[in-house]
């Protein structure tokens, strides 16, 4: 594959466009000098549009609509694009019924993106957003375990126990692997980001609901604080990357000719109890409980991101940074004012 950098027409397409990591993707490429094309799944709906509007006067973006289910909807949003990034996934942890809501669109979507992929001859590398939700959740007991891109999250326990939430995991686990197993039957150039918890600031209307979860020990929020606490008992850490540099290892991987299979995108590792030391040290002004019986004092795993390091990424935000611009963001929305 030739360079990206090389190219002279860069254009890429983004699949779901509206959400938190894939709006400020689409800031970076139309930064980096691509013409966008994206997807939505209602291009009428204004309100929820208005921060893709706004990204209009970096450069050429032009707006489809797409629904994940249907797949003659990307033909025309992938035509002529050389990059296509595909991150809309359907979410619904209140679903009763996961393998209906969640499961079973997430594979059709991601499978309907690459068959579009497949039938336009300009794409050279797809790359698709899974989750490290996809990786590290197992039964064993040891502590200290290392897991990296060779890992699979296990989802016999997941369809066996049910425990809360089993449904995302299993349809990222389930969605990437037909991802691997088309791209490989297809000759597609396909390279999948596995990005931890993310946080950071988000161009989107509304506060993105990872951004709630990472702040819930600062916005003492008993739902997501235990909901953080689960986080950790089923993956096994409190892990978080800055959405900036979710979005840079998009683009990273996507440009370098030497990337190839999947790449962790995790910027740090920690437990609920760790955090909220750390959390109460750095902003001494916040009620943070301290106080976790019930929770871990230690993960018992790192998620390692040494193979997207060696393939030469650096990130710009450890887990101070991370913090403190999310703390800002809040600020600005209103929840975090004193």
């Amino acid at each position: 594959m030739a360079s990206i950098k090389q190219m002279e027409n860069k254009k890429a397409c983004v699949i779901g466009g509206t959400g938190f990591v894939a709006s400020l993707l689409i800031k970076h490429l139309l930064e980096k000098g691509y013409a966008v094309n994206t997807t939505v799944r209602d291009p009428d709906n204004l309100q929820k549009i208005s921060h893709l509007v706004a990204l209009k006067s970096l450069g050429e973006l032009n707006i489809f609509r797409a629904e994940l289910t249907a797949e003659e909807d990307f033909d025309a949003p992938i035509a002529g694009c050389k990059l296509v990034f595909q991150l809309a996934t359907p979410v619904n942890f209140a679903s009763k019924d996961p393998e209906t809501d969640m499961i079973k669109p997430a594979i059709k979507g991601v499978l309907n993106v690459l068959k579009a992929c497949a039938r336009a001859k300009e794409v050279e590398r797809v790359i698709l957003t899974s989750s490290t939700a996809a990786v590290s959740i197992n039964q064993l007991d040891e502590t200290g375990l290392v897991m990296d891109e060779s890992n699979w999250t296990d989802i016999e326990y997941l369809n066996t126990a049910k425990p809360h939430t089993w449904g995302y995991p299993v349809s990222k686990v389930l969605a990437e692997k037909a991802a691997w197993e088309f791209a490989e039957e297809n000759h597609i150039n396909l390279i999948t980001v596995i990005p931890s918890l993310i946080a950071g600031y988000s161009l989107t209307p509304d506060i993105p609901s990872s951004v709630k979860l990472a702040m819930s020990l600062m916005t003492d929020n008993d739902f997501r604080i235990n909901a953080m606490k689960g986080m950790q008992l089923l993956s096994g850490s409190v892990s978080i990357t800055h959405v900036e540099d979710v979005c840079r290892a998009h683009v990273f991987l996507a440009e370098k000719e030497s990337a190839s299979g999947r790449y962790i995108c995790c910027a740090h590792n920690t437990s609920v109890p760790e955090l909220a030391r750390f959390l109460k040290e750095r902003y001494p002004q916040y009620n943070i409980p301290t106080n976790f019986d019930d929770c871990p004092s230690k993960a018992k795993l790192t998620i390692s991101t040494e193979k997207l390091i060696k393939e030469g990424f650096s990130y710009k935000y450890g887990i101070e940074e991370i913090f403190d611009q999310t703390v800002e963001y809040l600020k600005s929305k209103g929840p975090l004012n004193n």
